[in-house]
């Protein structure tokens, strides 16, 4: 079985190959790729985007060096009409590039793209949620192969709660903030430090990977307009360059959005510059709106917390209905809702933050306890059951384990779509970046044309707390006398009858 296929875009090998020093992560992402025989490919389109490069003796030199790389061909007689009507609008010929390179995705010739270029990755997105979890970027490539081939030595990031005072003004994470914000120090050493303010930090080898530092406001000494008595501001949400990627800022968005939602707070926001794109594509699919910029030209992005229950709307899939409202859902009559029994080893994977539970709450009295993962998450089975409702409620049932919880439902997503792998380098493409499963694990299970392996997308909701143990889910008739041993369809009363079990900060 052939390892995968990378294909790189002209920013990820100007990266690579710059006179200037190479940041930690594309050094990485090399090194990984050449020690477990991971192919690294240009495509022809990124020559014809070096040639346009205007500085002669760049362009000479970027030509030279790219020849290391093994060149993807352009399909021949394609057209630009064509490619237009399935990849979107080519206005320019860096459009065109982009185009180019996610039709080569398309057809298979690679497995994924890796690019730090925003457009392209929306653009991928807007083709299908699985289409655009293969589109990566550098340090989620690098997330990619250290998981899927180095699984054993793996740590999960985990956020942790910590105050100002504790983070040295030296990390390197503060460099860039310095640079965008003058004033920065004096800020941080006068509205941090010394009121010791609350922060959540991502460390990473004893240095800060990412952080988010938090401040509760009142109305009318606030940036925030939409109505609401209880505001939380998020005063820094950095995630260090050489870490930036989507699965951090998830990580990160999911701590803010879960503690505000289950803290009663109206309103969530932060403020931010034009120029920040990942941030801003990553505030405007959970749901955060510009309303208006500040005196210092910063985008206040804003997201409403309400705590009614969460009602279907016309139009609206109610898959983009929990998007928009994360971390609410809708429950009840017209939402479907499935039991879906997991093993140990699977739900430790998915769920790493549950699997010590020396913490019996996820919250106290001063905030998040237990570290999370990401919120967009794949699960693989091989369920004879479809699931063909977005929004649809899923509900994770940890079978018998050595480690607690055992026998219970402990996990609430939100379906978004399932797909067919009928080989293993088809599952390896359709789990794409949000896979947390190693290379060994995906080989194991034997996709065939006969025997396909169902691959389900869907965001992480909530943790029930406590988890619901077998004897309740029996009393409460969810399950009859044993627990299923495939996914299982449930009746709203069955679905209400587990949402009872949870706090989740709004009706249900």
């Amino acid at each position: 079985m052939s390892a995968p296929r990378f294909l790189i875009d002209t920013n990820v090998f100007i990266g690579l190959e710059d006179h200037a020093e190479v940041a930690p992560d594309f050094a990485s992402l090399q090194q990984l790729a050449a020690r477990h025989s991971v192919g690294i490919y240009v495509h022809a389109a990124a020559i014809d985007d070096i040639k346009r490069d205007k500085n002669e003796g760049r362009r000479r030199v970027s030509l030279s060096k790219i020849q290391k790389f093994p060149v993807i061909k352009k399909m021949a007689g394609i057209e630009q009409a064509v490619l237009e009507a399935k990849f979107g609008r080519i206005r320019r010929p860096n459009d065109l590039v982009d185009a180019t390179l996610l039709h080569a995705l398309e057809i298979g010739v690679a497995d994924f793209l890796v690019t730090e270029d925003q457009g392209l990755h929306e653009r991928a997105e807007r083709i299908s949620s699985t289409f655009g979890a293969r589109v990566l970027y550098v340090a989620d490539a690098v997330s990619f192969l250290r998981t899927t081939y180095e699984a054993v030595a793996v740590v999960f990031p985990a956020v942790v709660e910590m105050e100002a005072n504790t983070i040295s003004q030296d990390d390197p994470i503060f460099a860039s903030l310095r640079s965008d914000y003058p004033g920065f120090d004096a800020w941080w050493r006068e509205k941090c430090v010394k009121p010791m303010r609350k922060c959540w930090v991502v460390m990473d080898e004893n240095r800060v990977a990412g952080l988010v530092v938090r401040k509760d406001e009142k109305p009318g000494d606030t940036d925030a307009s939409l109505p609401g008595d209880k505001i939380l501001k998020i005063c820094t949400f950095k995630v260090r360059p050489e870490s930036r990627g989507v699965k951090l800022g998830e990580l990160l968005l999911k701590q803010v959005l879960w503690y505000a939602q289950s803290n009663k707070h109206d309103v969530v926001y932060l403020t931010t510059f034009s120029t920040q794109e990942t941030l801003i594509s990553l505030l405007g699919y959970y749901g955060f709106r510009h309303t208006h910029d500040n005196a210092n030209g910063e985008m206040v992005y804003e997201k409403e917390l309400g705590r009614g229950r969460l009602e279907p709307a016309d139009g609206v899939s109610l898959f983009d209905l929990a998007r928009n409202h994360y971390p609410r859902f809708a429950t009840g009559n017209g939402v479907a809702a499935y039991a879906i029994p997991i093993q140990e080893e699977f739900h430790e994977i998915l769920f790493p933050e549950l699997a010590d539970r020396s913490q019996l709450s996820l919250f106290n009295d001063t905030g998040f306890l237990t570290p999370g993962n990401t919120i967009r998450k794949v699960y693989l089975c091989r369920a004879a059951a479809h699931i063909s409702q977005p929004g649809a409620l899923l509900f994770f049932y940890k079978g018998k384990s050595d480690a607690l919880p055992s026998q219970a439902i402990t996990t609430v997503g939100v379906f978004e779509e399932m797909k067919l792998a009928h080989s293993t380098q088809e599952l390896r493409r359709l789990a794409g970046g949000r896979s947390v499963y190693s290379d060994t694990q995906l080989r194991g299970m034997h996709a065939t044309e006969m025997r396909p392996v169902k691959v389900i997308n869907f965001l992480l909701a909530a943790h029930l707390e406590p988890p619901m143990p077998l004897a309740a889910l029996q009393r409460s008739k969810v399950f009859a006398s044993h627990p299923p041993q495939s996914i299982k369809s449930l009746k709203p009363v069955q679905q209400l009858s587990v949402l009872g079990q949870g706090s989740f900060g709004f009706a249900t």
